[in-house]
């Protein structure tokens, strides 16, 4: 058998071979990767150019509101802070350097300017600050509105480690200490 690419034998065996089979159309090699979705990549694109008006309605959930009562004491840690920590700040032994008064405004209102002071407190890396919420019932009877939505907020917050109801002299029930993560002490605040 002769090796000749014109030897018809050759030809034949290749014809037999190539039974069935279709040009290829696509000239690139499938490596198995996703291919890239340029629409949702322009998408997410645009969404993080955005101001960040979106990420104050994001970063501050009402979706699911725990609702509290006006004397209710609040507490609440993220995971990894100690116990002695929440305790010093219950105590009030951790002293806060900024505070904000939210009481009497509209939720949206509120939000925006907690987030915009929970901003700032971290700019000046601040370990701990005071909100005041309130504690008013609502004229139809049912729990403070603004507590609620504070004690939901700062649960989300990112750089919010945890909280308390403040002592007596600082408002008691109607504000709380907040904790705040330092992003240039990391570790050193958990």
């Amino acid at each position: 058998m002769s090796n000749h690419p014109t030897d018809p034998d050759d030809l034949d065996l290749f014809r037999q071979a190539i039974k069935g089979a279709r040009p290829i159309k696509v000239d690139q090699a499938d490596t198995g990767r996703p291919r890239a979705d340029k629409a949702r990549i322009k998408a997410a694109r645009q969404l993080a150019v955005q101001p960040d008006n979106r990420l104050k309605v994001d970063g501050l959930s009402d979706q699911f509101v725990i609702d509290v009562l006006p004397e209710e004491e609040l507490a609440w840690a993220a995971n990894g802070v100690q116990e002695s920590q929440l305790r010093k700040l219950k105590s009030g032994q951790i002293p806060f350097e900024g505070s904000i008064d939210l009481h009497g405004m509209t939720v949206d209102k509120a939000r925006e300017l907690l987030w915009e002071f929970l901003a700032e407190a971290n700019r000046m890396e601040i370990r701990c600050v005071r909100v005041t919420h309130g504690k008013a019932q609502r004229k139809d009877g049912r729990n403070p509105i603004l507590k609620s939505h504070v004690n939901t907020w700062l649960r989300q917050h990112t750089k919010v480690l945890g909280f308390t109801s403040c002592i007596p002299r600082h408002g008691g029930t109607g504000s709380v200490y907040v904790l705040l993560k330092r992003t240039m002490l990391e570790g050193r605040d958990e």
